[in-house]
């Protein structure tokens, strides 16, 4: 082969020529090996690996202490290192122990972290987030806090300064106070809500519980003639506002009967012509229907006064006194013919289904202050004036003091019989057969005359308090002096008991008085 056709050989074999290969993907045993001899040697112009780096040149990133390269031994190849064949291998310098780190200060106490203050709680907000699932049962919402009512009371003023010859250090001392704000500052203090006031009057308490214990008993076909244990209500109308009750008694309520008293009120007409009525009943004690009786009196007389009721306003606005009483006397005697009349339909006697009534007409027009009072029966009416009870109950006669000619049949002398013998002392003997009427005759016993009708028209004055009461209700009143005197107290105000409140002051209980109690009061503005 001649020189120029091995030119060509020497350029492929030539170990200087650069390899015509694909590139070398690095991970042969000879990039192993210069990788590692790199890592014990450093690169070529560093330090060289077994120096210590200085401490203020670390990173700030890298814990402080001595560097894990410098302390761990360099690893050791496994292949040879190719080295020029003259020269030996340097020898390795021996590792330089690193230097300990320089002592650091003492960390200064720091002062305790403030707790975090506390965070107040957030209302849960309404609704849900988009992820949440829905709900499929009924949502409940908790009810809005109940404030307790508060009640602002003035901070009292600061003491006066002293005076100009007090000690320097009491001056001192007034020097660092804060001066005090132009205004009175005020403090809102908690007040808990008042309720009624119950209890009894009296050396001691009665008996019978406060609370109603048993029912009335109830019968199929009846149920329409049950009544309630107590009855409440009120009014305002002009010049006058109303308060109203019927309430059973102690003794009822541990026996389980039903109360015996009525009360109605009602209004007729419209504007300043309307008339207010109250109507009050108290049925017989011993009488099994009393109550049904006294309800059905309570009806009655409300309807009749419905019918008259324009005339009946004018009458009392004219200040007709005469047409006034006439006019309601024939009104009453009505509802008592009724009364007889449902006696005879229930096989009863008429006294077996009878009841006070005690009634109060009330005009609307707020320049008419008139009172009109009328009934039939035991009861009460009263007025508080100027703190004091009046008994105002209209006087009946004494049956005595009753006078007047004698009536055929009823209070007349007997008739005259002939004389047997003349002034002189002469017999007559001679008979002229003149037949006599025969007197009356009676075969019952004369039965007692009818209560008699109460009427009392009254012009009231401001602040005056009219209180028409039911038997059970006016026989404590003047009976026991405490609870005149505790009533007056509670009612002499300028404003009127609410309807609880007057409920509770009626019910004040008096040892020995267990009956129904039933009472309407009027409070004149």
């Amino acid at each position: 082969m001649t020189q120029q056709g091995d030119s060509w050989w020497d350029k492929l074999y030539d170990e200087s020529a650069p390899d015509t290969a694909p590139t070398v993907s690095g991970d042969t045993l000879d990039d192993h090996f210069d990788t590692a001899t790199r890592a014990t040697k450093g690169p070529p112009g560093g330090p060289p690996p077994d120096s210590v780096i200085p401490t203020d040149a670390k990173s700030p990133t890298r814990p402080a202490g001595p560097d894990p390269r410098a302390a761990a031994p360099a690893p050791k190849s496994t292949a040879p290192e190719p080295v020029p064949p003259t020269a030996p291998p340097a020898p390795v310098a021996p590792p330089v122990p690193t230097a300990p780190p320089a002592p650091t200060a003492p960390p200064t106490p720091t002062a305790a972290p403030e707790p975090p203050a506390p965070v107040p709680s957030v209302p849960p907000v309404p609704g849900r987030a988009p992820w949440e699932a829905a709900e499929t049962g009924p949502r409940t919402f908790p009810a809005p806090p109940v404030e307790a009512p508060t009640v602002q009371v003035p901070v009292p003023p600061d003491p006066p300064e002293p005076e100009k010859d007090q000690e320097p250090e009491k001056d001192q001392e007034r020097e660092q106070s804060p001066a005090a704000p132009d205004h009175a500052p005020t403090v809102q203090v908690a007040v808990p809500v008042p309720r009624p006031r119950t209890g009894f009057v009296g050396s001691r308490p009665p008996t019978y519980e406060p609370e109603p214990t048993a029912l009335p008993v109830a019968r199929p076909g009846e149920l329409a003639d049950v009544v309630a244990d107590t009855v409440l209500d009120g009014a305002r109308y002009g010049t006058c506002t109303l308060r109203a009750v019927s309430a059973r008694g102690d003794s009822a309520r541990f026996r389980g009967e039903p109360r015996r008293d009525a009360l109605l009120t009602a209004r007729f007409g419209h504007d300043e012509a309307a008339l207010v009525l109250v109507a009050v009943a108290a049925g017989s004690r011993a009488a099994e229907d009393a109550h049904l009786a006294a309800a059905d009196a309570c009806r009655w007389i409300a309807e009749a006064v419905c019918r008259s009721h324009s005339r009946l306003s004018e009458d009392i606005r004219s200040g007709r006194r005469g047409d006034l009483k006439s006019g309601l006397h024939r009104l009453t005697d009505r509802t008592y013919g009724k009364l007889r009349a449902r006696a005879t339909e229930r096989g009863l006697a008429p006294d077996e289904y009878t009841a006070s009534l005690r009634c109060l007409l009330l005009p609307a027009d707020p320049d008419c202050r008139t009172r009109v009072f009328f009934g039939v029966g035991g009861g009460g009416l009263f007025r508080l004036r100027d703190g004091a009870w009046q008994d105002i109950e209209p006087l009946l006669p004494e049956r005595t003091a009753v006078t007047g000619a004698p009536v055929v049949g009823f209070g007349s002398p007997p008739a005259p019989s002939a004389p047997e013998a003349t002034e002189d002392g002469d017999r007559l003997t001679m008979d002229l057969g003149i037949t006599t009427a025969p007197g009356p005759l009676v075969e019952e016993p004369v039965p007692p005359p009818a209560e008699p009708f109460r009427f009392r028209a009254s012009v009231a004055r401001s602040g005056d308090t009219l209180l028409l009461a039911s038997p059970g209700l006016a026989e404590p009143m003047r009976g026991e002096p405490d609870l005149a005197r505790e009533l007056a107290d509670r009612w002499a105000g300028a404003e009127p008991p609410g309807l609880a409140a007057f409920l509770a002051d009626t019910q004040l209980r008096v040892t020995g008085y267990a009956d129904d109690r039933t009472g309407a009061a009027v409070w004149e503005a």
